[in-house]
């Protein structure tokens, strides 16, 4: 997998909460209440969510309506 396709299968925090309109402090509240998508710690402590984690993610949040 080259680095450019990598990069398009990981979003970055800003990207992640762009997406769901929601900002960082909520997004940290999310993770600390293990409800946020899964994430993936950096060495540098930077987090990169998965488009797939958070497409499943938010598919798990859809209404059964």
């Amino acid at each position: 997998m080259t680095t450019a396709t990598r990069s398009r299968t990981m979003l970055t925090l800003a990207e992640v909460c762009e997406e769901l309109a929601v900002s960082r402090s909520t997004f940290y509240d999310w993770r600390a209440k293990r409800r946020a998508p899964r994430c993936i710690k950096l060495p540098n402590g930077d987090l990169r969510i998965r488009r797939s984690d958070l497409d499943h993610w938010l598919d798990d949040r859809e209404d059964a309506a």
